[in-house]
C-alpha cells in the first residue's frame, strides 16, 4: 500500500483532479441540497467553488470568468440551475448564516 510520500506530484495532482470531479457530481446529483445549506453547515457552497475555480485557472494563466466556471461547477448555465432548483432560504437558514458570519468576523 502506497503512502503519501509514495505518490508523485503528478499522480497526487490526477487523485485531487478526480476527487473534484466526484465531488461536483455529488453535488450535482443533490440539487436539493441548497448552497445556504452548504454554507450554514461547511463555510462553502457551489458559488465558492465556482470562485476558486477562476482563482486556480487565473493562477495559471487561463481567463476564465465567473459564470463560465459557474456553469462548470453546476453543470448548466447559473440562471438555469437556479430558477429550476433554489428555494427562498428559510428565516432560520438565514438567521443561522448570519450567525455564522458573525462568529467568523468575532474571531
Amino acid at each position: 500500500m502506497s503512502t503519501t510520500s509514495d505518490i508523485s506530484e503528478n499522480q497526487r495532482e490526477a487523485i485531487e483532479a478526480a476527487v473534484y470531479r466526484r465531488l461536483v457530481e455529488h453535488l450535482r446529483s443533490k440539487p436539493e441540497v441548497q448552497n445556504i445549506d452548504l454554507m450554514n453547515l461547511a463555510d462553502f457552497c457551489r458559488n465558492c467553488l465556482s470562485k476558486w475555480y477562476v482563482a486556480a485557472a487565473e493562477e495559471r494563466g487561463v481567463a476564465l470568468d465567473y459564470d463560465a466556471a459557474r456553469e462548470i461547477v453546476y453543470g448548466m448555465p447559473y440562471a438555469e440551475w437556479k430558477s429550476r432548483y433554489q428555494r427562498e432560504a428559510t428565516p432560520e437558514q438565514m438567521a443561522a448564516f448570519e450567525a455564522r458570519e458573525k462568529a467568523k468576523q468575532a474571531s
